[in-house]
């Protein structure tokens, strides 16, 4: 991995905030692909987004806001670009962006990142971790390389002065063609044949391979 190159992207001037809050204000499942490659940044830890799942509201059994707003789910029916942690199974955090317009649910999980900078400080994180593809692949993963945990929940990642941000890395290009990887989401028991899980095809940091 070139640590040079990916630190002088991560390290070039953001994005302004209108122009990503813009690009999340629709829908989860067209939101998901465009965030491939976009970088989440925490502290001096930061990685590439290879891997997400969308989940949308009072139409989607899998999504926690199926059943409408309740005090955990809240964030996710709020302002688009904002961080919706939850605990999954009581072992492990896992971390989503909020999107749609204000008041409608919908949020896409992050299930993989390729790291980039602070990578000691995740393999500090990860001790179980074998190889450095492993530090990140999935979500739960991704939270404790990231250090992410529910402190996060309802930050604003458009604020460049927020704990965890979102940005658009200099070198950032849109994945699509044969870069584009698309699937069922995987790990749930409803809904599961929707296409909404998508990934950059070829990284060796996602998850789990498409099929």
């Amino acid at each position: 991995m070139n640590t040079g190159a990916a630190s002088q992207a991560v390290g070039s001037a953001p994005e302004p905030a209108g122009e990503l809050g813009r690009l999340l204000s629709g829908p989860a499942s067209t939101i998901a692909p465009r965030l491939l490659g976009l970088v989440l940044t925490v502290g001096e830890r930061s990685g590439r987004i290879v891997e997400v799942e969308a989940y949308e509201g009072p139409d989607d059994p899998a999504s926690h806001a199926f059943r409408g707003p309740t005090a955990r789910t809240e964030v996710m029916f709020g302002p688009p670009g904002h961080l919706y942690v939850y605990l999954s199974y009581g072992v492990h955090w896992c971390a989503n962006i909020v999107c749609h317009p204000d008041g409608v649910a919908g949020a896409v999980l992050l299930r993989a990142l390729e790291p980039l900078t602070g990578v000691d400080g995740m393999w500090s994180d990860r001790p179980a971790a074998k190889r450095e593809t492993d530090l990140a692949s999935g979500p739960g993963k991704l939270c404790a390389a990231l250090g992410i945990t529910d402190r996060n929940n309802g930050v604003d990642l458009l604020d460049n002065t927020a704990p965890v941000r979102l940005q658009r890395p200099a070198d950032h290009r849109s994945v699509s063609g044969s870069g584009f990887a698309v699937g069922p989401r995987i790990g749930i028991t409803k809904a599961v044949d929707r296409p909404w899980r998508f990934g950059i095809a070829d990284s060796p940091h996602l998850s789990r391979r498409f099929p």
